[in-house]
């Protein structure tokens, strides 16, 4: 939804990883069935407002039939044909829709003899692909709409087995589930943000996108940034700052491995942790004893200072390993992937509260690491990071913070 996407989505307050059953695709045939009448029988619907299912991760398919069954996704038609289904019907209905090639939809034109006439509406806007592109690709920072591309994939071509191909769908069928997440009849906490930040325009221009990603695929994206103001804040925040210059930098970045450069972070999430710092709920005797003269506005006043000064590059040496568990996660492990909140460049989600961690040195990534997985650290949102770090080996930390502390 270069933060959208999925992470997303992804990570995000309630995210189910899907570990399917092995599937039986000649058994899935039959079971699917009943699946034919909205979703066809080659898995290509002729009805836009229905997805096509041809050619979809199985993983995906299991993990929303059994948010359907569940409850956690709610559908008056998909509810009551779910919950008859066992995790093995569901296994494999899943697999035999994933073994079916995607093809593109296509209208029927019907017989020009017999064919009645359609008066379509006025037209109120023209939705415009390209836009839908960019955004797709880049996402909108300004708005805290993530790349799309870090979850689904380019063109729509997910290589995230939980989170689903979008080429070669529907263009109606994308615009109804944004719209769902925007009002959030559809919940997940990534794509609410995303989509919530979106406009109905931008909604049609994503359709529109994935009407044809052909026909726009040789055109080339770029974003336009304005350059941050030096707001009354920020100058006041720079004065307030130079008690935190021997540690933090005088800009913001740490010439000591130990401790995090604040350069380019959120200043909302810098002020939250001041806050917390204060309060307690995060726990450091040097930080407690900085911050503890500190008003709320001198801390929004050197948050928003940190907040536009430039970051430098950190000091990882990069990892393969790192890398793929950054973007993918393992669901062996139940181990979520990052790219959901931190972003495809490691920028963070500011209005979602997820931080920057590009530009950060290896020693602290290694420490804040560490703090969650012992559970030192403990005033992340809903415990993610503690829930999602318990979970990573020694190994797998070594190998994401190579990766994590070459991203910029």
């Amino acid at each position: 939804m270069k933060k959208l996407i999925f992470s997303l989505l992804f990570v995000i307050t309630h995210v189910n990883i899907a570990i399917a059953a092995p599937g039986d695709v000649a058994a899935g045939k039959g079971k699917a069935a009943m699946c034919s009448a909205c979703h066809g029988a080659s898995g290509i619907s002729a009805a836009e407002a229905y997805p096509n299912l041809a050619g979809q991760h199985a993983d995906y398919i299991t993990k929303q039939l059994k948010a359907f069954k569940s409850g956690d996704r709610k559908d008056p038609v998909m509810a009551p044909m779910a919950v008859g289904l066992s995790e093995q019907d569901m296994a494999d209905v899943a697999a035999y829709f994933a073994s079916l090639p995607r093809t593109a939809p296509t209208a029927s034109t019907g017989d020009s003899a017999t064919s009645k006439a359609v008066v379509q509406a006025p037209v109120k806007y023209v939705a415009n692909a390209i836009a839908g592109k960019s955004l797709y690709e880049l996402g909108d920072e300004s708005r805290n709409i993530g790349s799309c591309s870090g979850c689904h994939g380019k063109e729509g071509n997910s290589n995230v087995l939980i989170y689903p191909n979008l080429a070669k769908q529907h263009a109606q069928y994308i615009e109804k589930q944004l719209h769902a997440f925007k009002d959030k009849s559809r919940t997940n906490f990534a794509m609410n943000q995303f989509a919530g930040a979106m406009t109905d325009e931008e909604i049609a221009d994503m359709g529109a996108y994935f009407a044809d990603t052909k026909a726009v695929a040789n055109v080339k994206v770029r974003r336009v940034k304005a350059a941050a103001l030096d707001t009354e804040a920020v100058i006041a925040g720079k004065e307030k700052s130079a008690v935190c210059a021997s540690c933090h930098g005088a800009d913001g970045n740490s010439l000591v491995a130990m401790y995090p450069n604040l350069a380019g972070q959120s200043a909302d999430y810098l002020t939250k942790q001041l806050k917390e710092f204060k309060n307690g709920s995060r726990k450091d005797p040097v930080m407690a004893g900085m911050v503890a003269a500190l008003s709320e506005q001198d801390m929004i006043e050197i948050s928003a200072y940190f907040s536009t000064q430039k970051a430098s590059v950190g000091n990882g040496s990069g990892s393969e390993i790192g890398r793929q568990l950054y973007f993918n996660g393992n669901t062996a492990k139940g181990i979520t992937a990052c790219v959901a909140c931190h972003g495809v460049n490691g920028k963070g989600m500011e209005k979602a509260g997820f931080p920057a961690i590009a530009s950060q040195n290896a020693a602290y990534l290694t420490a804040q690491l560490s703090n969650f997985k012992k559970a030192t650290r403990g005033n992340d949102r809903n415990s993610m990071m503690r829930n999602i770090a318990k979970k990573l080996k020694k190994n797998d930390v070594e190998e994401l913070v190579k990766f994590m502390s070459t991203m910029k």
